[in-house]
């Protein structure tokens, strides 16, 4: 327990030595301002694909992790958006939808080569194009996991109306809706850890940073909806129209600066075992 104690204290002040907490400020505005333009990406590729219902389908999975404070707010600022069908998936509008989305892979690029004290050797435009290609695929796989969750509810009726016997057993629906959720942040996590900086990591060398920003997450969310649910009066009075917004940012910072101490953890495991005896 003692040595755990101290590989997390290490990552912790390697954390604040390698300004963590301004890289997670950029992470977190990165990543409000890649949110829409991806939306926006994703509505459209829904529409070329007449998927269009699938749209709010979305927008709810990928902000069910969220605290409800802080997911009721900001999903009705996106879905005033995407109130709009987009059918212009090859236009100029989308083309930049996807480049702006890209900057919030850029950013998690920057904080996880820090943590792990890597330096970026490959050109930039190919690091461009690495992202817009995982925007692209994160597009794809949101929408194919939408369609399923969709889908579901569906195959469920048709399941319980030949066989009635499976009708007690409909929680089964909402527990894989929250599976979903569950495999889009653990998966992300995955190809973040090991794929993103500079270099390569085996799965085993990211899994301990992985389960930890998991767990603080959870508890994270749980501790900032208690908070919100007793003073979100204070960012009314402090930020007026701008509060939903404010609230969003701040548990974007949260989460991004847990995100990058699981970096800076796993970085903190390989330095002990480096110097272990």
């Amino acid at each position: 327990m003692l040595r755990i104690y101290d590989i997390a204290l290490d990552a912790f002040w390697r954390f604040v030595e390698d300004d963590g907490w301004a890289i997670a400020s950029h992470i977190a505005l990165s990543a409000l301002m890649s949110l829409f333009p991806f939306l926006i990406f994703v509505t459209a590729l829904a529409a070329f694909f007449d998927f269009r219902n699938l749209a709010e389908e979305t927008v709810q999975l990928l902000l069910e992790a969220w605290p409800a404070q802080v997911a009721a707010p900001i999903g009705g600022e996106i879905r005033n958006v995407l109130t709009q069908v987009r059918t212009d998936a090859l236009t100029i509008g989308v083309v930049l939808a996807i480049y702006f989305s890209s900057n919030g892979i850029e950013s998690l690029r920057i904080g996880l080569n820090r943590a792990y004290g890597v330096k970026e050797m490959r050109s930039w435009y190919w690091l461009r194009l690495e992202s817009i290609g995982y925007v692209l695929v994160a597009a794809a796989g949101v929408l194919a996991l939408s369609f399923l969750v969709v889908l579901g509810p569906v195959l469920w009726l048709t399941a319980v109306r030949w066989v009635p016997a499976l009708e007690p057993f409909g929680w089964i629906i909402t527990f894989l809706r929250y599976a979903a959720t569950s495999v889009i942040l653990i998966v992300a996590l995955v190809v973040a850890h090991m794929w993103l900086p500079a270099g390569r990591r085996r799965l085993a060398e990211v899994a301990p940073g992985i389960l930890v920003t998991l767990a603080l997450w959870l508890a994270a969310g749980a501790a900032f909806g208690r908070y919100l649910a007793a003073f979100a009066g204070n960012y009314v009075t402090t930020y007026a129209g701008l509060a939903s917004v404010m609230v969003a940012l701040v548990f974007l910072y949260t989460t991004a600066s847990i995100f990058v101490y699981g970096g800076e953890l796993n970085a903190a495991i390989r330095r002990y075992r480096e110097e272990r005896p």
